[in-house]
């Protein structure tokens, strides 16, 4: 049977349509940003308390990264680097902004201003942190839909040790823009997860049709620990495993509705934390094998578990210790969505090679910097293998403290110090003078690092 001319043309311009369309909605991106949470509270990393069947989903659906790392271990800095693709010494964004601070600067490009110039629906639920001003809040830097608060859930009248400084400002909750709760209770607390989950889930089943970047950047587990009554009491193991609970749940409900739109498959998931666990706060705290913790330069700090989904080309069920950064992000998601980077210079490199676990990808870095507050503390090589500190000091736990009272630390010091992550990744073993070659290299680096980004801060 002979098919006319005009039907086969009508056929292939039907089929260009459709594979047009079809590329143009690659890929979705959805990122999970913890706050506080520690390398080993969930599964697959370490040895968890409890089962997170939620969160094993999501690894046996994508890969597990091992070697994931933040560029400094507290709040703002760590949203604002995960955001910008560039690091605190460039923005100028160190530690943790209090209420009414302008935060991140506009001359820097979020990554929802670049999916959203590139034609992206984008949304942001959950704790901004990146500042407090009219221009620089959530809804004003690239995301179309907002909630949440927009500093750390602990700055609020309640809190443990200065409830009268904090008390200065109301703990606020907004959406899109306006001012829906002007003073955050206890009892709204207990609801923020649910709160962000189920915006997240609405926001998916509204654009399946369209390319989109979630950004869900949770309170949780950061003090003080809420959750909502369902899932209080529910572990048998403690209000933080209670907490760890519900967002495990979040993110069971977050990929089930990725499969119910059926856009799962062409959707990035990304699962992080923004440093880790705040271990003065005991039994309201995370866990970390590595050294030290949240607000410090070792790994305790600095490195999250990290796990990433994307069917199309990751491998489900795999495990990664390759190394890379949360800088990293913005560039690498911009070359897979086909976008160009923001105009302003940035420091992250595109690692989807290394992310998609391509035989003989490397890290195009020939160094990662990390930093506390505004003091710059050392670097560690792309690859991820030797971990170099400039003598710097640091806080280190006295005593651990109970149901939301935090314990005390005390300071310590550090002097100029090599490790190899490798065969020590508990940072324990000071190889400066095994491996001078490799020290002056990283010593030469960190410096012209230093007089480069540090000059005036």
């Amino acid at each position: 049977m002979k098919i006319p001319i005009l039907t086969l043309m009508s056929l292939a311009f039907c089929l260009v349509c459709c594979k047009t369309e079809e590329e143009a909605l690659e890929p979705n991106i959805v990122i999970v940003f913890l706050d506080d949470s520690g390398w080993a509270d969930f599964e697959p990393f370490g040895d968890p308390v409890l089962e997170t069947p939620g969160i094993m989903q999501l690894a046996a659906e994508g890969c597990a990264f091992h070697n994931f790392y933040v560029p400094q271990a507290i709040c703002s800095a760590s949203r604002a680097a995960l955001l910008t693709g560039c690091y605190p010494g460039r923005t100028g964004v160190f530690g943790a902004h209090g209420p009414g601070a302008w935060g991140l600067d506009t001359a820097f490009a979020t990554m929802g201003e670049v999916f959203s110039r590139a034609g992206y629906a984008t949304a942001a639920f959950g704790k901004w942190h990146c500042g407090d001003q009219p221009a620089t809040r959530s809804h004003s830097r690239g995301f179309d839909e907002t909630c949440g608060l927009m500093y750390s859930n602990d700055m609020w009248k309640h809190h443990p040790e200065a409830p009268g400084y904090w008390g200065q400002w109301p703990l606020s909750y907004w959406e899109n823009g306006q001012i829906t709760i002007e003073e955050v209770s206890p009892d709204d607390q207990k609801h923020l997860t649910a709160w962000y989950t189920e915006h997240a889930v609405d926001f998916i089943h509204r654009h399946q049709d369209s390319a989109f970047l979630l950004y869900i950047p949770h309170n949780m587990p950061h003090v003080p620990l809420y959750c909502s009554d369902e899932f209080e009491g529910k572990s048998g193991k403690g209000l933080y495993a209670d907490v760890m609970l519900e967002l495990d749940w979040s993110v069971a409900q977050i990929n089930q509705a990725l499969k119910e739109c059926g856009i799962d498959r062409r959707t990035i998931v990304i699962l992080t934390s923004d440093n880790g666990p705040w271990i003065s706060y005991g039994n309201h705290a995370g866990f970390t094998p590595f050294r030290e913790a949240k607000g410090t330069s070792f790994d305790g700090g600095l490195r999250s578990a990290c796990i990433i989904k994307y069917p199309e080309q990751i491998d489900p069920g795999t495990v990664s210790s390759r190394t890379f950064g949360s800088v990293d992000l913005l560039p690498s998601l911009c070359h897979l969505a086909g976008i160009p980077l923001p105009g302003n210079e940035i420091d992250g490199q595109n690692v989807w090679d290394l992310i998609r676990g391509e035989a003989g990808a490397e890290n195009p870095h020939a160094y990662y910097a990390f930093s506390n507050n505004t003091n710059f503390e050392g670097v560690m090589s792309g690859d991820g293998r030797w971990k170099l500190h400039f003598p710097h000091g640091y806080r280190t736990l006295e005593s651990f403290g109970n149901d939301g009272f935090p314990g005390k630390y005390a300071i310590s010091t550090i002097d100029t110090s090599l490790f190899d992550m490798q065969n020590d990744p508990g940072e324990s073993r000071n190889v400066l003078h095994e491996y001078p070659e490799i020290a002056r290299s990283l010593i030469r680096i960190g410096e012209d690092h230093r007089s480069r980004f540090y000059g005036d801060h």
